[in-house]
């Protein structure tokens, strides 16, 4: 497991620039931003979204143009193969040698992206929490809530304190750290919770934020645009087995219209609705980083 002390934030030598994160939704206008803020400050750019980091994904990831690219160097675009898997950790091991040597030509990494697990393993590590385990799951799931709520409340007083007991996946949750740890799910998710301040104190980035009705109209533009553009040729030419970069927003719908199941138009429609749902859920993730100063565009701008 990573930790703290192998993240680029913050530096330890005050020389070194820390890194800038640009963050939000799907469409807000992360790249213009980005670059805009780079070209200011001397900076140059990181990805940090998840399917901007595969090679022929181009058009379907939104990934910057050749133009914009030209305007200010670009770092982990098209860097992974369609068959290649990753994950958020996968991603640190890539992205922090890259910001190491930005910092070490006195220049500013500006990381932009909307991937939020990748970036919250970037700035703070991963979590100390131990993943689910299945055999242990479905032995809790197999008791009654009382014993459950009983046992949570005889190892871990305080964490029960805070639970809703009523609610039997929160209870089961802690009541599984516990067991797996052997230790309090309590003092395990303070102490991660203390770590997280100290760090976010001495984190730089925005949010960008647009209404919904604006992020709603460039979603759907985009979406056209993206159809027009060729991300159905992209889909098409992708490999079956894409495990990571298959999930993108778009190969499902586009793989629909391939086999002939949807037409063209409904392709567009749910593309856009699957759109605004991740912008959604990214907006929801990236409003409980309050370390981020939350950047209003007027409609259109970007």
């Amino acid at each position: 497991m990573k930790v703290f002390l192998d993240s680029p934030m913050p530096p330890e030598d005050k020389s070194v620039l820390p890194p800038y994160f640009v963050c939000g939704p799907t469409a807000s206008g992360k790249t213009a931003y980005a670059i805009d803020y780079a070209l200011r400050n001397n900076g140059e750019i990181v990805n940090g979204d998840a399917f901007q980091l595969y090679r022929g994904l181009e058009i379907l990831s939104a990934a910057p143009s050749a133009e914009e690219q030209a305007q200010v160097p670009h770092h982990l675009y098209g860097v992974l193969s369609p068959t290649q898997r990753n994950d958020a950790q996968a991603y640190v091991d890539l992205a922090l040698p890259v910001i190491r040597e930005i910092q070490s030509r006195g220049k500013t990494p500006v990381i932009t992206g909307g991937s939020g697990l990748y970036l919250k393993f970037l700035t703070h590590g991963a979590s100390p929490l131990p993943t689910g385990d299945a055999a242990l799951r479905a032995e809790l799931d197999a008791r009654p809530l009382d014993d459950l709520v009983a046992q949570l409340q005889e190892l871990d007083p305080l964490e029960a304190s805070r639970t809703a007991l009523k609610n039997r996946r929160y209870v089961s949750r802690a009541l599984e750290i516990c067991l797996l740890t052997g230790e309090k799910t309590s003092t395990l998710r303070d102490n991660w919770q203390s770590a997280t301040a100290d760090r976010e104190a001495q984190l730089r980035g925005c949010f960008i934020q647009r209404t919904r009705p604006d992020l709603q109209a460039r979603i759907a533009l985009r979406s056209r645009l993206m159809l027009d553009g060729g991300a159905i040729d992209e889909v098409a030419a992708l490999p079956d087995d894409s495990p990571t970069c298959g999930k993108a927003i778009g190969v499902k719908e586009i793989r629909a219209l391939l086999a002939g199941e949807i037409d063209r138009a409904t392709c567009g429609e749910l593309l856009a609705i699957s759109t605004r749902q991740y912008a959604k859920r990214q907006e929801t993730w990236f409003k409980r980083e309050k370390w981020l100063e939350i950047v209003r565009p007027q409609t259109g701008f970007l």
